[in-house]
């Protein structure tokens, strides 16, 4: 794998540009506090109309992936952000910027996000052979972990050593790179066969929807994935309030706590290069959910704010990632093994919409629970619910994969 020198220029782009993403979520809201000294609903809106894309446009993006190169899709999509971007500092120098500049912005950035991740989860199916989907999926997401921990980090720290205009230069400045590295692949990629670009958009996204519906296991990816988004937004809305309010952490000791996933999810990255080929996709998918989403249940029965509390919790949030994201991996190697090359960029579309779409109704929920019956009981309820996925997952043909990938049609 280590050895194609393709596969480490997509490897390359897609950390930049992971990198590029993360830092920009953060130094957006600061500029906004900054410079447009906005408040709490104005941010609120911000970071609305930066994830509203994934509803709005997923479906669309899969079908479009899927008439194109993928390599393309992404080299446009971060030359995209990169231009969006300069908007900012160009506006900044003008005395123009204002909120309504950084909701446009925003916005275009959410969109072509979406376009680039649909876009890097198609293209790995296209470039490596069916046997290394794991060790490429490995690599992928522990950068998109890494990103996940220390792009924001980086984007603060930009923020505080530089001004937040060149911060947004700076951030801009990886998905050049991305986009560089990625335009530097020379293995050749034919367009998908099987796609006919003159048919009409609402067919193709049927025939998405109707793959991921009835075939057994993309059927069971989806619902798991539903299941577990639903929940996880409703636990995280009442964890959220519960770490400050009941336990009465510190915001620095609330940040370690959640920085702990992060490491976690590195760990777990690596570990899905090597434990599914050992032990089988099956049981790797199914203890790990088992694992991660139960390890949840222990967060209601904590008490106290002593440094053994945050340790307990940092503990808990650390086996948390390094389980889920051993999900995470494996479910979407699966997902890429079973999935016919030509409609790969759509499969992720609609699963991604199907989990996604349900976090905002799941926040909901959780801010009902914790209104209605506490935060320590909300906290259990939801965790409860989260434990519900792997319950799924083990009653579906997800559990009775072995050590090999499943057999597909490759175009």
């Amino acid at each position: 794998m280590w050895r194609d020198h393709d596969f480490r220029k997509l490897w390359a782009g897609q950390t930049a540009s992971q990198f590029g993403a993360q830092s920009s979520q953060v130094i957006l809201p600061l500029l906004a506090v900054v410079a447009l000294h906005a408040g709490a609903g104005q941010l609120g809106a911000l970071r609305a109309v930066q994830q509203v894309p994934i509803l709005l446009f997923s479906l669309f993006v899969g079908v479009w992936v899927d008439r194109r190169r993928s390599r393309t899709v992404m080299v446009l999509a971060d030359f995209g952000r990169a231009a969006a971007l300069a908007v900012i500092p160009v506006a900044y120098l003008l005395g123009v910027l204002s909120l309504p500049v950084l909701l446009a912005v925003g916005f275009v950035v959410g969109v072509l996000s979406v376009c680039f991740d649909v876009g890097y989860q198609a293209s790995l199916v296209r470039l490596v052979d069916r046997d290394r989907l794991a060790q490429g999926n490995s690599a992928l997401e522990g950068s998109r972990s890494a990103a996940q921990v220390g792009g924001p980090a980086l984007g603060g720290a930009m923020v505080s050593l530089l001004s937040a205009p060149v911060s947004v230069v700076v951030s801009g400045l990886f998905f050049v790179l991305s986009a560089l590295s990625i335009r530097r692949i020379r293995r050749g990629e034919a367009a998908p066969r099987g796609v006919e670009p003159s048919a009409r958009m609402g067919r193709q996204i049927r025939e998405g929807l109707q793959l991921v519906f009835k075939d057994p296991s993309l059927r069971a990816v989806g619902i798991a994935s539903g299941i577990f988004q639903f929940s996880f937004a409703a636990l995280m809305t009442v964890y959220l309030v519960f770490l400050p309010r009941t336990l009465h952490l510190s915001g620095a000791a609330v940040g370690l706590v959640l920085a702990a996933m992060g490491p976690g999810a590195l760990l777990g990255s690596l570990l899905a290069a090597r434990l599914p080929g050992r032990f089988g996709y099956g049981t790797v998918m199914v203890a790990s959910a088992a694992l991660a989403d139960g390890v949840m249940l222990c967060v209601p029965a904590v008490h106290g704010s002593s440094a053994v509390t945050v340790a307990l919790l940092m503990a808990v949030n650390f086996v948390f990632g390094v389980f889920g994201q051993l999900v995470d991996v494996t479910v979407m190697t699966v997902r890429q093994a079973v999935t016919p090359v030509r409609i790969q960029g759509r499969v992720v579309a609609t699963i991604n919409f199907v989990g996604m779409g349900l976090t905002p109704l799941g926040s909901l929920l959780g801010g009902w629970l914790a209104g209605q019956w506490g935060l320590r009981t909300g906290l259990l309820v939801t965790a409860a619910a989260l434990a519900l996925s792997p319950l799924f997952m083990a009653s579906s043909p997800l559990a009775r994969l072995g050590k090999s990938l499943p057999l597909t049609v490759r175009n």
